[in-house]
């Protein structure tokens, strides 16, 4: 009577195990930049309530349990982009809109630039960007947005 509690309790032991596991991702081209590794030592621990979380990959980051808010460091300069450009706490962005709910934010004017995913059902683009601003901003500035909108499309 004794073995169906054995295997449950294993069961539960394991999928706790994994809750938590290696986030895997791709590095970008450029991860191994040395601005890449300012970034990365400067990254907060939790964003928007959230625990940080080990990733696979150089110059990446991510928080949340599915992971909601990811960062990879690393991606060519953007360049001019007919993709709306806002500015918080400092730093542009270039917002893409095509997975929505689900949104991609490059840093523009930044070499390295900088690669954010954010899950907009469970973190507030503008308050994980926020978050991650003094990290991001240690990559010097070259250009800037020449209309900044509102990160949120509004």
């Amino acid at each position: 009577m004794r073995i169906p509690l054995v295997f449950p309790s294993v069961a539960l032991v394991a999928s706790l195990a994994g809750c938590a596991g290696t986030v895997p991702l791709r590095p970008a081209e450029f991860a191994n930049d040395p601005a890449c590794a300012e970034v990365m030592v400067r990254l907060p621990d939790t964003v928007a309530g959230l625990d940080r979380r080990s990733t696979n990959a150089q110059s990446t980051a991510a928080w949340g349990d599915p992971a909601v808010v990811i960062v990879r460091c690393g991606l060519p300069d953007t360049g001019p982009s007919a993709l709306p450009c806002a500015t918080v706490d400092g730093i542009d962005w270039l917002r893409d809109a095509t997975n929505d709910p689900n949104f991609a934010f490059v840093t523009f004017g930044r070499s390295p630039a900088v690669e954010v995913l954010i899950d907009s059902t469970a973190v507030g683009g503008t308050t994980a960007l926020g978050e991650l601003a003094t990290a991001i901003g240690t990559i010097p500035v070259i250009d800037a947005c020449l209309d900044p909108v509102d990160p949120l499309g509004n």
